[in-house]
């Protein structure tokens, strides 16, 4: 069995015991959250939502919160001697799916 989610304005396919990481969410580490559920499929059927998936439920338990891998922005203009660096981490939450249910 599997699902689409969505957190954060992206959409993530898992299934039970999944590992992924989402944006940055307002929960501490330990706890549990639900997730906006788009669509499940069970090997028999496929229940799509519109939006959402009614009834079906989500669950997700928070391991940790961090930081991402720094990318470099550089922006220039040639022949100006404007120059600007800067770099950005994002933050982001790592998920683990504990049950799906329609």
């Amino acid at each position: 069995m599997f699902a689409i989610v969505q957190t954060g304005g992206k959409q993530y396919k898992v299934s039970e015991n999944d590992v992924i990481s989402v944006e940055k969410l307002d929960a501490a580490e330990g706890s549990k959250v639900k997730l906006d559920v788009m669509l499940v499929c069970d090997n028999a059927q496929v229940v799509a939502g519109n939006p959402m998936v009614k009834g079906a439920e989500c669950v997700a338990e928070v391991l940790s919160h961090g930081k991402g891998d720094k990318i470099v922005v550089y922006k220039y203009k040639a022949k100006k001697n404007e120059r600007k660096k800067q770099g950005h981490r994002q933050p982001f939450t790592q998920l683990k799916i504990l049950s799906i249910k329609k």
